[in-house]
């Protein structure tokens, strides 16, 4: 992928697809120049045999098609920076009360073959429109900014009444987190 914002989106809509109720995306950059990527959720998580399997891309739990490369573009992308890829999991059948994935990856931004982060604004809103249901927690901390939003604080605000779908909600987080970056 030409931009890290398409690998949390396609990785964000594993843990849709999982059944998360919460997904939270956070990115540190340091001052040394190296990003990480953390997307953790509540889904049902992934057995052991999932787990060892997810970074083949000729291994997918989509019946659509046979190959699943989001895991794998991500892993390459850090990998070629001089990253890596961490990927933790608890399956809800044998963690009913603690379940779900952890995946982490980090990047050397100063690296030549760094892919940019891309519109991480946009892939936010894609997903909260798409998914208005699920709470979105966001945090991007670096030296000299902090960006942080949740959708439960959201839905708080405007109440059960509202979808997140609409398009004047939509429009309001836009302009939130696009402020935050200013």
């Amino acid at each position: 992928m030409k931009e890290l914002s398409l690998n949390i989106l396609d990785i964000a809509k594993n843990s849709v697809t999982a059944g998360a109720k919460h997904i939270g995306i956070l990115l540190h950059e340091e001052a040394d120049g190296w990003l990480t990527l953390t997307i953790q959720d509540d889904g049902k998580g992934m057995d052991e045999e999932t787990l060892r399997r997810v970074t083949d891309p000729f291994y997918t739990t989509r019946t659509t098609r046979k190959v699943g490369m989001g895991i794998p573009l991500l892993t390459l992308a850090a990998e070629q920076t001089g990253g890596t890829v961490t990927i933790r999991s608890r399956p809800k059948e044998t963690h009913p009360d603690d379940h779900g994935t952890e995946v982490l990856a980090t990047f050397q931004t100063r690296h030549l073959d760094f892919s940019p982060l891309g519109n991480v604004t946009d892939s936010l809103c894609v997903l909260i429109q798409g998914n208005p249901e699920i709470d979105f927690t966001f945090i991007h901390t670096a030296p000299t900014f902090s960006v942080a939003f949740s959708t439960e604080e959201i839905r708080q605000i405007l109440g059960n009444e509202v979808s997140l779908a609409e398009y004047e909600v939509i429009a309001w987080i836009r302009g939130y987190i696009e402020q935050q970056y200013e």
